[in-house]
């Protein structure tokens, strides 16, 4: 899956897209790229057009000042998907992707399929302590300080050895390898500082869909969680699913905050099982469904 480029509104927008059949598009976390997706890709897209965008402000793609909320992230992927000729996709969000594809099923609905929710911001306030820290000010020098090259040799090597004793951390330590170096270089670091600032704050997350849940009632929806994620946690996944009615519910043992780095496999089928076994919405904005009283009751687990 080669990247590729495109233009959208005058910013350059990098993407990987590969395979056949329905749009499944991929949406990364915060300080990632479509690389997180890479041990995932090739078996989706056995099955289904896979396409994997770096965001605005991460990977290879424009990291110049502009608007960074989870509103203006979704417009820019409803354009994407429908400057390369798709109508729809079911959208896959990871982390701050999670939030994003919230805000695309709430914004677009009759370009979502399907929703599907991984480790995924916006619903609730806990997060990790560091990201609530890097929120504050003087945070772009401590990033500057973090991210020099004698300590990326020291983060290095504390990584090298990890692999080398495959510690139960090992899996995710290239994930983890490629965000921190993402940020490197001034440009990326004020990307970062200006998307994490748009969701999270001093107390935690300031961006809740939890409002906006019910409307999901029509929207085939997948919830995959780590069970031991120390980023987001796997709270956030079992209140989810009680709010939105019919939903799926995966959790994985074992694995933290990257399910799809973490347990690919595991990944794959459950994913490619939600998408075969469930018919595309086909949801339209109406005054009824935005007066609509939310549901008491969510469902139980599959």
């Amino acid at each position: 899956m080669e990247q590729q480029e495109i233009t959208v509104h005058g910013r350059l927008v990098k993407y990987r897209i590969g395979g056949e059949g329905p749009l499944v598009l991929l949406i990364h976390g915060m300080a990632g790229s479509a690389s997180t997706w890479k041990q995932v890709m090739p078996a989706l897209s056995e099955r289904f057009t896979v396409l994997a965008p770096d965001l605005l402000g991460h990977g290879d793609s424009d990291k110049s000042k502009g608007d960074y909320s989870l509103g203006a992230m979704a417009s820019t992927l409803r354009d994407l998907i429908v400057a390369l000729g798709y109508k729809r996709a079911t959208v896959v969000g990871q982390s701050y992707g999670g939030g994003i594809a919230l805000q695309f099923a709430y914004q677009y609905p009759e370009r979502c399929e399907r929703l599907v929710l991984v480790n995924a911001g916006g619903l609730g306030s806990e997060v990790n302590p560091v990201l609530r820290l890097l929120t504050m000010p003087g945070s772009a020098a401590l990033l500057l300080v973090a991210t020099a090259p004698p300590v990326r040799r020291i983060v290095e090597m504390i990584g090298r050895i990890a692999l080398r004793k495959k510690l139960d951390t090992a899996t995710v330590i290239p994930e983890l390898w490629r965000s921190y170096t993402s940020l490197g270089n001034v440009e990326a670091r004020r990307a970062f500082l200006r998307t994490l600032r748009a969701v999270i704050d001093r107390r935690g997350q300031a961006v809740s869909a939890h409002d906006k849940l019910h409307l999901a009632a029509g929207m085939p929806t997948l919830i995959i969680w780590g069970e031991e994620d120390g980023i987001i946690p796997v709270e956030h996944a079992h209140a989810a699913h009680a709010l939105i009615r019919g939903s799926w519910l995966e959790i994985i043992e074992g694995v933290g905050h990257y399910p799809h780095c973490e347990a690919p496999d595991r990944f794959v089928t459950a994913l490619t099982e939600f998408i075969e076994s469930t018919r595309p919405a086909r949801i339209k904005v109406s005054r009824k469904r935005i007066l609509g009283v939310p549901p008491a009751v969510g469902s139980k687990a599959n």
